[in-house]
């Protein structure tokens, strides 16, 4: 049996001193120094086997960070952690105070094909795994192929215009990591944000929807769609790149920011369609008469066409077994959601009957987070503006 942690981060813009990533927008050497320390200890906190890191502008400032953790890691273990020499160093509890040092783990940086220079940077993503890569990380970010989307009219006309999308607003990471007696096909994403998305007219300095003092309302919902259009179609990508998986058998476990609530589109067409109660219940897609519906062989497969490739939301499977009404990862406006998630294929689904292993636990860490809209409650811009949660599993 083998037990392992898994955590998602979204760290919210690391990058070096006086290196300015966005317009105007760098951390002073001071400031620098505070959201080190602050990362290293939430990274001391969450001591996670496998985590997935977002808004990464530059592998050398992750390093620090986890040479840091391990430092304060080392020294808390020498100051908690009995020797063998103690009467009680058999007891368990000891073992819960351990940080196990990430040392020579090895960590896979995935930085953005859109990154630009001073002012314009774009952040990529990483995984650090305890357990090293079965093979070397992917990263998936320019398409091979434009995806075309083509679109319907009501009534199925073609003709009806069509989405292309050639390259993702940021990479998908794909690790293969050993894990006990298995290998888990680990994904992390950074899905496109709800920020509007305009185009500035040839010739003109800013986008016209910009302009705040001539607020167009039509035109920064245009914006919004275009945001929408985007993430859905990126989570259309991954969806095709985790079945790839599954159809070859292997455990999945997806993580990331999909900047998105649980019930919207994009997050469902990453996780898959929930099977139907009952298929004989429904109508055939070539009926021809009302009492056409599906048998009851047929339901059985359907709904195993259907489960095999749906993913489970770590936090809903906590949710259920532990009571707890409310996880959030983001605070903002007043709204509290989760837009951070981990999902894992049915192999780590306890209610399936030939599941590998279960998740034991889930941990969220937003004790930094604070609602902007809220005087009393000021926001801090060098902690994370993002919970970190991790799954506690149990394979074998």
């Amino acid at each position: 049996m083998t037990r392992f942690t898994i955590a998602t981060f979204n760290v919210k813009n690391l990058i070096g001193p006086d290196k300015e990533f966005y317009k105007f927008l760098k951390y002073t050497p001071e400031e620098y120094a505070w959201k080190l320390d602050w990362m290293a200890d939430q990274v001391l906190s969450l001591d996670a086997d496998i985590v997935g890191f977002q808004e990464i502008f530059e592998e050398d400032a992750l390093r620090d960070v986890i040479t840091e953790a391990d430092r304060r890691g080392e020294a808390s273990n020498a100051a908690s952690v009995p020797g063998p020499s103690k009467r009680y160093h058999r007891k368990a509890i000891f073992r819960k105070l351990e940080y196990t040092p990430y040392g020579d783990s090895a960590l896979a940086f995935a930085p953005n094909a859109s990154d630009g220079g001073p002012g314009k940077r774009r952040p990529g993503l990483a995984i650090v795994s305890r357990f090293g890569f079965a093979e070397p990380p992917v990263v998936i970010q320019d398409l091979d192929e434009p995806l075309t989307i083509p679109m319907s009219a009501l009534g199925g006309e073609a003709g009806a215009g069509q989405y292309t999308l050639r390259r993702l607003s940021r990479p998908i990471q794909m690790a293969r990591i050993p894990v006990g007696n298995m290998v888990i096909s680990v994904f992390n994403c950074h899905l496109k944000s709800k920020l509007g998305e305009y185009i500035r007219p040839d010739g003109a300095a800013f986008a016209r929807e910009a302009v705040l003092t001539s607020y167009d309302p039509v035109g920064r919902a245009m914006g919004s769609l275009r945001s929408a259009l985007r993430r859905m179609a990126e989570a259309w990508v991954l969806r095709k790149l985790i079945v790839a998986e599954l159809d070859k058998g292997r455990p999945v476990m997806m993580l990331g920011d999909f900047n998105d609530g649980e019930h919207a589109v994009s997050n469902e067409i990453i996780s898959g369609e929930m099977p139907f109660r009952n298929y004989s219940w429904m109508l055939r897609h070539d009926a021809k008469s009302p009492s056409d519906r599906y048998s009851e062989e047929e339901n059985k497969q359907i709904t195993e066409a259907v489960d095999r490739v749906r993913l489970r939301a770590a936090e809903k499977m906590f949710v259920r077994k532990s009571l707890r009404d409310m996880v959030y990862t983001a605070a903002f406006g007043g709204v509290y959601e989760s837009i951070d998630q981990i999902y894992m294929s049915r192999h780590f689904d306890e209610t399936y009957e030939k599941a590998l292993g279960e998740m034991e636990y889930f941990s969220v860490f937003n004790d930094h987070l604070t609602d902007g809209s809220h005087a009393e409650a000021p926001y801090n811009k060098l902690a994370s503006d993002h919970g970190q949660i991790m799954a506690h599993m149990r394979i074998g």
